[in-house]
C-alpha cells in the first residue's frame, strides 16, 4: 500500500507565523523554517518575542481562526484522498491547528503541543517526537507502507529523503539549489501528478 506525507504550512495553508507577524507588525516573527533550519532556535526566538511583547495563545488564534486554506488546497485533498490515504506531518502545534483542520475536511495530523502558563501564555513547547518527520515515515514503512513525502522547508528535507517518492512543494530557491536531487513543483496540479506517478509505478 502507498500513502501520502505531506508538510502543512505552506503547502496547505499559509504559514501561521508570517500571518501572526502581519497581524502585530512585528516583521521579525516572518521568520520560519524555510529560512531557518534550527528548530528549537527558532522557536526560543519566537518565544522571547512573544514574551517581550506579552502576547499569548489566545492572540496568535484570534489571527488563526481568520486564516483559509490556500488557494486549492481543498480541492487538492479530495481529489487526493480519492487516490489514496494522506497523513499530514507538521512542526506545527496543535492548539493552532485546530480551527484549520476543520477547513480542510479534517485530515489526519501528527503534530506538536505547546506548555502554556494558565493565562495563555506560551512557556515552552513539547515535541511529539525528536526528528518526528522523518520518524513518522519510517515508523509507516515498518508497518509495510511505501511513502511519498512532499514540503516546502529545511524541516521536511529529512522525510522526503527517507521516503520511497517525493519532492519539494513552492520551496524557496534557496532549499531548491541546495538540494538539486529532490524534485520540485509548484502547483496543486503538478503536486498531484507527481503522486499519481507514484501510486501507479
Amino acid at each position: 500500500m502507498r500513502i501520502v506525507c505531506l508538510d502543512l504550512e505552506g503547502v496547505l495553508i499559509p504559514e501561521i507565523w508570517i500571518a501572526f507577524s502581519e497581524a502585530t507588525g512585528l516583521s521579525a516573527l516572518r521568520r520560519t523554517t524555510r529560512d531557518e533550519p534550527d528548530y528549537d532556535a527558532l522557536m526560543r526566538f519566537r518565544m522571547d518575542i512573544l514574551r517581550q511583547q506579552g502576547f499569548k495563545l489566545q492572540d496568535i488564534t484570534r489571527v488563526i481562526s481568520a486564516m483559509e486554506p490556500l488557494e486549492g488546497a481543498v480541492q487538492f485533498i479530495k481529489s487526493l484522498r480519492e487516490k489514496t490515504e494522506l497523513i499530514i506531518l507538521s512542526d506545527t502545534y496543535e492548539e493552532f491547528a485546530r480551527p484549520l483542520m476543520a477547513k480542510l475536511g479534517y485530515p489526519t495530523l501528527f503534530c506538536n503541543s505547546l506548555i502554556l502558563a494558565p493565562d495563555g501564555s506560551i512557556t515552552n513547547y513539547r515535541l511529539r517526537q525528536k526528528d518526528g518527520k522523518r520518524q513518522a515515515v519510517k515508523a509507516l514503512q515498518s508497518l509495510n507502507l511505501e511513502i511519498f513525502a512532499a514540503g516546502d522547508s529545511f524541516n521536511d528535507l529529512a522525510m522526503i529523503q527517507a521516503a520511497e517518492g517525493g519532492c519539494l512543494f513552492r520551496a524557496p530557491p534557496a532549499i531548491r539549489e541546495s538540494y538539486p536531487d529532490i524534485p520540485w513543483v509548484d502547483t496543486y496540479d503538478e503536486l498531484l501528478a507527481q503522486i499519481v506517478a507514484f501510486l501507479s509505478r
